[in-house]
């Protein structure tokens, strides 16, 4: 039997989720039908109930097989994709750190150091030490086959976190959790319209390929470009992997091949701070180039302060309450939505530095 202090722990959480998700009160929708942040969604909190929406696909802990557990008991996996020198990846994985010990769950972690062969390794030594669920936060969205069939065949439910893999929902994996990426594309598509008033030369500096979050971002920013602003044209478009440092020798490509350029959209913090480097190596004055990025860090929240940056799209990397809530939800036999959406915030020139301390 739990003891009391896990159960007031654990009714605690849940009252917090559902009041989180009460206080989610529709609002008018935009254009597009997208529906803009509460106010809590804007005090970045990131907990969104766990009980899926009315209508939403769900998963049941019969449905995809396996034995009910003690959460409490159990042993959670968990398996980070990247070098923790990104500060969305220290957020995250101390996120489910800190929901682990405050629940008393045992949690083995992995790091992938940005190797996805690595990656597979690392899942399948995690169910050689004994995992009783896992939660990875995925590198690629392909080449899951070899971990999902060896979790198969243990009947080991997988929640995901931050990217999808490309696999059966309730079939290979019990949820999806993490954010609307296209939406993410899409309004900072719509900051970078505000910035440059619709017209110019915009460059994207793109993610890492073969993962959703580059492709969906990359695809909400070019339809509301298309839609929304015809006298903004694409005219550089090049991976800069996530990272500072590529971030940084791209822009500077672009700035020898388009002087021009009027904004920046970078898909990433890191690479929105890259860029931020070359342009004060090439001589540029802060807002000359009009950048906008998507995580919601410290320091590129502090380059809207700054104004070297535009707008920062936030995406929240706090998983820990809602993957642990999904995961005891789920092992006690109850539905949890297959895709789970966390809500962002973002950061502009009007609250920026009100909100700076909000920032991971």
């Amino acid at each position: 039997m739990k003891p009391l202090a896990r159960r007031l722990t654990a009714t605690t959480a849940l009252l917090t989720t559902l009041t989180l998700s009460l206080a989610c009160a529709k609002s008018e929708d935009d254009a597009d039908g997208t529906k803009p942040e509460s106010a809590n969604a804007r005090e970045n909190s990131g907990q969104v109930a766990a009980e899926p929406a009315k209508g939403a696909k769900t998963c049941t802990l019969a449905r995809y097989g396996g034995k009910k557990l003690d959460l409490d008991d159990a042993t959670v996996g968990f398996s980070q994709s990247e070098k923790e020198a990104n500060p969305f990846r220290i957020a995250e994985t101390a996120s489910l750190k800190a929901e682990a010990k405050k629940r008393g769950v045992e949690l083995l972690t992995a790091n992938a150091q940005s190797q996805f062969s690595k990656q597979i390794s690392d899942v399948q030594d995690l169910i050689a030490k004994g995992a009783d669920l896992l939660v990875i936060a995925p590198l690629n969205s392909d080449g899951w086959e070899p971990v999902l069939q060896r979790a198969a065949d243990k009947k080991i439910p997988i929640v995901t976190i931050d990217r999808k893999i490309n696999a059966r929902p309730c079939k290979d994996f019990v949820s999806f959790i993490g954010s609307d990426f296209v939406a993410q594309g899409r309004r900072a598509a719509d900051q970078v319209i505000k910035a440059t008033g619709g017209k110019g030369e915009v460059a994207i500096l793109l993610g890492t390929p073969g993962n959703n979050v580059t492709t969906e971002r990359t695809k909400g920013f070019r339809e509301r470009i298309k839609k929304k602003a015809p006298g903004l044209r694409v005219v550089f478009q090049q991976t800069g992997e996530f990272s500072r440092e590529k971030g940084q020798q791209v822009t500077e490509q672009l700035i020898q091949s388009e002087p021009g350029i009027d904004a920046v959209y970078a898909e990433n913090d890191e690479m929105g701070l890259g860029a931020v480097n070359a342009l004060k190596g090439a001589g540029k004055k802060p807002g000359e180039v009009k950048i906008v990025t998507v995580d919601g860090t410290r320091n590129a929240v502090r380059g809207v302060v700054d104004t070297w940056i535009h707008a920062v799209i936030e995406s929240n990397p706090r998983f820990g309450p809602l993957a642990f809530q999904t995961l005891e939800d789920f092992t006690r036999g109850e539905k949890v939505g297959q895709d789970i959406v966390i809500k962002d915030s973002a950061y502009t020139p009007a609250n920026a530095e009100r909100d700076l301390n909000k920032a991971y």
